[in-house]
């Protein structure tokens, strides 16, 4: 077995984690709609970071043609996918007690999602790095603009209150998302 394919291992078990976690998050709400009161912008963040997480295996694949791991390859790829988890688990806690519903939460807690969202965005950047000044090229201009930007536009979400402004920020991340997916890798 090759070093990444013994890598891959953990980070997809990590990985998988994160997407039962939020799974199992929307399955509880359908499950019990009337137990916590679901928060649009809440779930557009859910979606935004279910598309992350697709976005990040598809991303890994490129770190197969890495030839020479190093344990500290290893460990920056390893912080990188636990961060996508523990954003999963900031989106549906164990429980809500100590809030009135998931609207209230998200914005007790979204300092911590913003601020962790803003590492991952900086974190993809090294990540990028890793597999290549060829590759960090190809991605062209595009790419380092839009690390910065939604860094700081993370960044912005935790100082702003404002719920049209998350919905906003929500909607413009995900529909980028889906276009850097498509225009990055292809839909064939």
């Amino acid at each position: 077995m090759d070093k990444f394919a013994h890598d891959r291992i953990l980070i997809g078990m990590i990985l998988s984690l994160g997407v039962a976690h939020l799974l199992k998050g929307i399955a509880k709400l359908i499950e019990h709609p009337s137990r916590t009161k679901p928060y649009a912008v809440h779930l557009l963040w859910v979606l935004y970071t279910f598309l992350l997480l697709i976005n990040f295996w598809w991303w890994e694949f490129r770190l197969g043609k890495i030839v020479q791991w190093t344990f500290g390859t290893y460990v920056f790829v390893i912080l990188y996918i636990t961060v996508y988890y523990i954003i999963c688990s900031l989106l549906f806690p164990e429980d809500l007690k100590e809030y009135r519903d998931f609207k209230d939460y998200y914005y007790a807690r979204g300092k911590w999602f913003f601020a962790l969202l803003a590492a991952v965005f900086l974190l993809d950047l090294g990540d990028t790095l890793i597999k290549g000044k060829e590759y960090f090229t190809a991605l062209g201009t595009e790419y380092p603009i839009r690390i910065v930007s939604h860094t700081v536009l993370c960044l912005l979400a935790i100082k702003i209150k404002k719920e049209w402004f998350h919905m906003l920020l929500a909607v413009v991340f995900i529909l980028y998302g889906i276009s850097w997916i498509v225009r990055t890798y292809g839909v064939q």
